[in-house]
């Protein structure tokens, strides 16, 4: 069954059995502190602050969290890497999940890539999803990869599809309808993307790579629309209902969803999936809510339980 909005996973991060515990890697964040502490307080999320001491609780003095519950952990001596310090946190039993807060996208990322830090499945790959809930759309709708991979090959697409896939699954979803993205629904020679589309689309068909209904190459107005695919004589029943879409390339897949926060006021939370934790990721400049949503994403779903 579909989900019209985020009460389902809130609900299911405050049915857990104990708060996970969050290193936040640059806590010295205003909206992530804010939203951190907002799942905090909701008690599902125990706060683990890293980084620079003096910044973390001159912010936190100045929003008036001064008085909360929290365990700062300095790592601010010169050279010292802040999302090291919150991984390492976490190789010692005492973080269960790790957050961005004031790093540049790719220092968070490098260390969560460095192999000797166990953090990445064997034979797995890392896929970013953003979840969205837009105004004039009735479903959530996630869409990845905006973060890490670059330029997906036809394999790292049918990856990326399968993360998505064992993510709605782990979520409560039974079957939900992926869509490839492109610039047209017809493969086209020259556009390489669309004709890979219509390969992975085959080789679902002929042996499904996960538990959904897929479609592509098929354009975003298509996706969103019933009635675009009306007035453009597109046959294809799950216009208008789908759960995910899996962009091209990263550039596509990041322009969409800012696009989509900023002109289009979706609300909105990022994961990480594919590791051996689970890793919240939102965008410096997003709004609280972003970071409490993608925290209850993270309790609601443990990276064990999802078939990637």
């Amino acid at each position: 069954m579909y989900k019209t909005n985020f009460d389902f996973v809130v609900e299911k991060a405050k049915a857990v059995e104990k708060p996970i515990r969050v290193a936040i890697a640059g806590a010295d964040s205003e909206n992530i502190l804010l939203g951190a502490f907002e799942a905090e307080a909701a008690g599902f999320a125990e706060l683990i602050l890293v980084g620079d001491e003096a910044k973390i609780t001159k912010m936190l003095k100045d929003l008036s969290l001064l008085a909360r519950k929290y365990t700062i952990v300095p790592a601010a001596e010169e050279g010292e890497n802040v999302v090291q310090a919150a991984i390492d946190l976490i190789k010692a039993g005492k973080a269960d999940v790790l957050m961005r807060g004031n790093t540049q996208t790719r220092d968070f990322l490098l260390p969560i890539l460095d192999k000797k830090n166990g953090l990445i499945r064997k034979d797995k790959l890392l896929t970013q999803i953003t979840m969205m809930k837009m105004p004039d759309y009735g479903r959530i709708l996630a869409i990845s990869d905006v973060t890490i991979i670059p330029d997906p090959d036809i394999n790292q697409r049918k990856h990326i599809i399968k993360n998505m896939a064992g993510t709605f699954k782990a979520l409560g979803y039974e079957h939900p309808n992926i869509a490839i993205l492109s610039l047209v629904e017809k493969p086209t020679f020259h556009m390489v993307d669309t004709v890979e589309a219509q390969s992975i689309v085959h080789d679902h068909k002929e042996k499904p790579i996960a538990d959904c209904e897929l479609v592509g190459p098929i354009a975003y107005d298509l996706i969103i629309s019933k009635e675009a695919a009306r007035l453009k004589g597109y046959d294809c029943d799950l216009c208008g209902e789908f759960d995910g879409i899996v962009t091209p390339n990263l550039l596509a897949g990041n322009m969409l969803v800012k696009v989509l926060q900023m002109h289009g006021h979706a609300s909105s939370c990022g994961v990480i999936v594919g590791a051996n934790i689970p890793i919240a990721i939102t965008s410096r400049s997003d709004k609280k809510e972003q970071a409490f949503l993608s925290l209850a994403v993270c309790a609601a779903l443990p990276e064990q339980e999802i078939e990637c």
